[in-house]
């Protein structure tokens, strides 16, 4: 999902405690929507990882107003960190590392074949930018690659 609408009263399981399990796993924005308005709840709540705090009751406009703020702050071109010294890519918690032809996420190992990570790795290099399907299969697969555009 692209994000998290959750209500801190679930029945038979703690709000509070999901939102921490959902942040621990996943990078998407949290928006918490409850009945409970009090100081500590939008603290704890948010502190526990929720991205923003909404009490009922709330228009609809509202809520689709903080949706896309929240989705609009967060997948926005995420900061992307370059280590010169070991040729490493950093985009949020992905690290690519170029001379070993691999890829990690929270510290996990991402399999991929090898194309797989030519065109992950050429996409990671030109975040932001258009490009066709034409120039990807020239650019990352070459003369290598004789198949039709459409496969």
């Amino acid at each position: 999902p692209d994000i998290v609408l959750l209500d801190i009263m679930l029945p038979g399981r703690d709000g509070m405690e999901v939102c921490r399990e959902v942040r621990k796993k996943y990078e998407m924005p949290i928006i918490m929507l409850t009945a409970k308005d009090s100081e500590i709840d939008k603290v704890l709540g948010l502190e526990l990882g929720a991205d923003d705090y909404v009490t009922k009751p709330f228009s609809t406009r509202e809520l689709i107003a903080r949706v896309k703020a929240n989705l609009r702050r967060h997948y926005s071109q995420p900061a992307q960190e370059v280590n010169d010294a070991s040729n490493e890519i950093t985009i949020k918690d992905i690290v690519i590392y170029p001379d070993a032809y691999s890829i990690k996420k929270r510290g996990d190992d991402i399999e991929l074949t090898h194309r797989e990570f030519e065109l992950f790795h050429y996409l990671s290099k030109h975040m932001g930018q258009v490009m066709t399907r034409e120039h990807l299969l020239q650019t990352v697969w070459g003369y290598d690659y004789f198949g039709d555009v459409r496969t």
